[in-house]
């Protein structure tokens, strides 16, 4: 006989959507309807943005909904909303404001003095706005403006909980905003165990470029949720959550072919070229072609009808598709076809959340089979006060990988000639690495490319001379007399006829 537990079915609980598309990814599904939760941070992190996104996505699906203020006028939300384009008509706001010194009820907007009445009455002025509104959603800003009123912890928690008992029952979801600025900047932890879930808001100011935000999900009580902090923006049309990617939720299928570039010799050197769903570092001083050879594998995949994405952080994109175009690689009538999209990163901008997703954007919803980010160092350089950064690269290739994605990572070294190194190891996250080198031989510069490693497969060990003309890129026959190839300063001894002609 079956066990009464065994037959016990759980259903899953409705979800109300928060407005905010990557929260609700966050989340998974969105917040747990009839619940009260708490949204803390510091002033400016965005509380007031992601509470009328709340509202509005209510008013979008036909529910009655309510923002109480006590800190804030109707005016200033107004103005809040109207930055960002959008109406507050359909939002029911009920304002403590100093402005007035009765309550109108005829007025859509109800007035009073926050510190001319006791809490007890504070309250009851808001339950009694519940009740007449009987909304859906309810956002209200902020508890620190109770906490004042209180003066009293333990009424102040007393009263919290009064609420929470009052929306019980009344088919209400709830977001109640602390900016924490009564509770000397720190977590109330009282509010954080009487509230079903946290969401915790942050603002980050950098020493160079624009101040980074980011969100955690503190608790969701008795659900699954995407932990660690997960990047964030406001912009115009509100906020914007970067969740954090976790590259395991995302295979496909996938035949892991060689990528070829039209280049036979160059495609050799690969025995056929890396395979798709790998990445390839380019590693070498500047100058010594390694963006081009990049290029030249865009340019051919984008001949195939295969969709491209690179991300420049280092030229400019005016003068990467002129450089290009001399090189034989015209590139502009593969970008006109949406083949090839090029984008010109801003280092002082850009956050990695937005990067991945950026990213994640271009492979799910443009199939970009093909990624170049130019440079690693570039990247790297861009988001300084980063911490394991390279563990998110880490994650990025992973996810590109089993997506299907071939991807290369341009990484110029330190110093053009003589000894040469990386600030960054990252060849042990790279499937295949290339290695450039200047060499010189007859009074003349000239450049080297050998595999160091092709984990896809077998690879030629040899040392071939790279030229690169207005003709393209050209691969010579291996060259066997060279000394001093890994100190960084190569010198050829061989044969001049083994050298590739330069026009």
């Amino acid at each position: 006989m079956e066990s009464p537990s065994s037959s016990l079915v759980f259903a899953e609980p409705k979800r109300a959507l928060t407005g905010i598309s990557g929260l609700d990814d966050v989340l998974k599904g969105g917040l747990v309807q009839n619940r009260l939760y708490l949204v803390e941070g510091d002033p400016g992190t965005g509380k007031t943005t992601l509470a009328l996104q709340f509202l509005m996505e209510g008013k979008k699906q036909g529910e009655n909904v309510l923002y109480i203020t006590l800190s804030e006028t109707a005016e200033e939300l107004k103005a809040v909303a109207a930055s960002h384009g959008w109406s507050l008509e359909g939002i029911e706001l009920f304002e403590l404001s100093n402005a007035e010194g009765i309550m109108d009820p005829s007025q859509e907007i109800t007035l009073l003095h926050p510190w001319e009445v006791e809490l007890g009455e504070t309250i009851q002025s808001i339950l009694a706005k519940v009740e007449q509104v009987g909304p859906v959603r309810v956002a209200f800003d902020s508890l620190s403006e109770l906490r004042l009123l209180a003066q009293d912890p333990l009424r102040y928690r007393r009263q919290i909980l009064a609420l929470k008992q009052f929306f019980a029952g009344r088919n209400c979801t709830i977001l109640m905003l602390d900016d924490r600025t009564s509770n000397e900047g720190g977590s109330d932890q009282q509010l954080h165990s009487l509230s079903h879930g946290v969401i915790s808001l942050q603002r980050v100011t950098l020493e160079f470029g624009a101040a980074r935000r980011r969100l955690e999900i503190l608790k969701l009580r008795g659900l699954d949720y995407r932990a660690g902090w997960h990047d964030c923006i406001i912009r115009k049309g509100g906020l914007v959550v970067f969740p954090r990617l976790i590259a395991a939720e995302h295979h496909q299928p996938f035949i892991g072919e060689p990528v070829i570039s039209d280049n036979a010799e160059l495609d050799s050197l690969l025995h056929g070229g890396p395979l798709r769903g790998t990445s390839t570092l380019l590693t070498g001083p500047a100058g010594s072609g390694k963006t081009t050879l990049a290029l030249q594998y865009a340019f051919s995949a984008a001949k195939r009808g295969e969709k491209v994405a690179i991300y420049e952080f280092d030229e400019r994109l005016g003068t990467l598709i002129t450089r290009a175009s001399k090189l034989g690689l015209d590139i502009k009538p593969l970008i006109d076809a949406g083949l090839i999209a090029i984008h010109q990163m801003d280092p002082g901008e850009i956050s990695p959340g937005e990067f991945v997703y950026m990213i994640r954007n271009e492979v799910e919803q443009y199939n970009a089979r093909m990624v170049i980010i130019d440079s690693f160092n570039g990247y790297i350089t861009a988001m300084p006060e980063e911490k394991q950064l390279l563990l998110q690269v880490h994650e990025l290739l992973s996810y590109l990988n089993q997506q299907g994605v071939i991807t290369f990572l341009i990484n110029p070294q330190e110093g053009l000639i003589g000894s040469m190194h990386s600030n960054i190891n990252i060849s042990y996250i790279a499937d295949t690495v290339l290695l450039f080198r200047f060499f010189e031989t007859e009074g003349q510069i000239r450049k080297a490319l050998s595999v160091i490693k092709n984990r896809g497969g077998g690879h030629e060990s040899t040392i071939r001379e790279l030229l690169i003309t207005e003709n393209g890129v050209q691969v010579g026959d291996p060259l066997i007399n060279f000394r001093g190839i890994l100190t960084g300063t190569p010198i050829y001894q061989g044969s001049k006829d083994a050298l590739l002609e330069q026009n």
